[in-house]
């Protein structure tokens, strides 16, 4: 399956900010909120300079 880049994953959140989703127990508020689980995920990683793990200073 094909992941999600961050800013597709940005893109999803406004969406769902536009249609007035709320987190909750709903589908929709569901899925917001692993959406904004995986974007910050992945904005975390993306923002990770590798260069800093070299001796295993950083844990993956």
């Amino acid at each position: 399956m094909h992941e999600l880049n961050l800013d597709e994953l940005s893109a999803l959140l406004a969406v769902f900010a536009r249609a007035g989703v709320q987190d909750g127990g709903d589908t929709e508020g569901q899925l917001l909120a692993r959406i904004r689980q995986l974007h910050a995920e992945r904005e975390e990683m993306e923002s990770m300079d590798f260069d800093d793990c070299l001796g295993g200073a950083c844990k993956l």
